[in-house]
């Protein structure tokens, strides 16, 4: 008797754990949401000014020279929060699916509702959810990646307008330099997330099905 007393508590505890790794995913995916339409706001919001000051203004260096530092800063820490919700976010995954690993192991009936084939679409499906997609390329659609791209092009017109202040140089030398700062931050961004990701293959883990 106390056995068994001792097995309901702990599958109790499974599904109540389960409940909470759901709602923290959750929180996570609405904290990104989040962070991210701040910062798409704060760049929505500069090119709106931009557009009624150049109406009105002679000079825009102070304002140029006030707002986008900070609208790429905030872009760079808007990057980096994204970045780190999608790695906790598929750790949390990872815990789930490794409590569903173990409700197939109760009974024998339980393979057809928690078999390996239907492990391997829930997780790609959830996976789904914060941009990740099971082939190499894949890093470029998470929320992370949007926002390096966007904040690597502001980077990339800001210095396009230093250079040509600061070198004196015309439209057609000061735009092929942006292009170029613009790509290889793009390209520094990815590389520095696929790094970080590296060692979280989009695939359950073998653990979460055989256990």
């Amino acid at each position: 008797m106390e056995q068994q007393v001792r097995e309901q508590a702990f599958i109790t505890a499974l599904t109540t754990e389960q409940f909470v790794l759901q709602a923290a995913r959750g929180a996570n995916i609405g904290e990104m949401v989040g962070r991210a339409t701040v910062y798409m706001g704060a760049v929505s919001s500069a090119l709106i000014a931009f557009g009624f000051l150049a109406q009105v203004a002679t000079r825009l260096d102070p304002f140029v020279a006030a707002v986008l530092p900070a609208v790429f800063l905030l872009g760079e820490f808007t990057f980096f929060a994204l970045l780190r919700n999608t790695m906790e976010n598929l750790v949390l995954l990872r815990k789930m699916q490794r409590i569903r690993g173990f409700y197939c192991t109760l009974v024998p009936e339980a393979e057809q509702f928690f078999g390996q084939a239907e492990e391997d679409e829930r997780f790609t499906a959830a996976v789904a959810t914060v941009g990740l997609r099971a082939w190499p390329a894949g890093m470029l659609f998470t929320g992370a990646s949007v926002i390096a791209a966007i904040n690597s092009i502001v980077g990339g017109v800001g210095s396009a307008l230093l250079a040509a202040k600061v070198a004196g140089l015309g439209a057609g030398a000061a735009l092929p330099v942006g292009i170029v700062i613009a790509v290889v931050l793009i390209g520094l961004h990815l590389l520095y997330q696929q790094r970080q990701a590296g060692y979280l293959v989009v695939q359950p883990p073998a653990s979460s099905v055989s256990s």
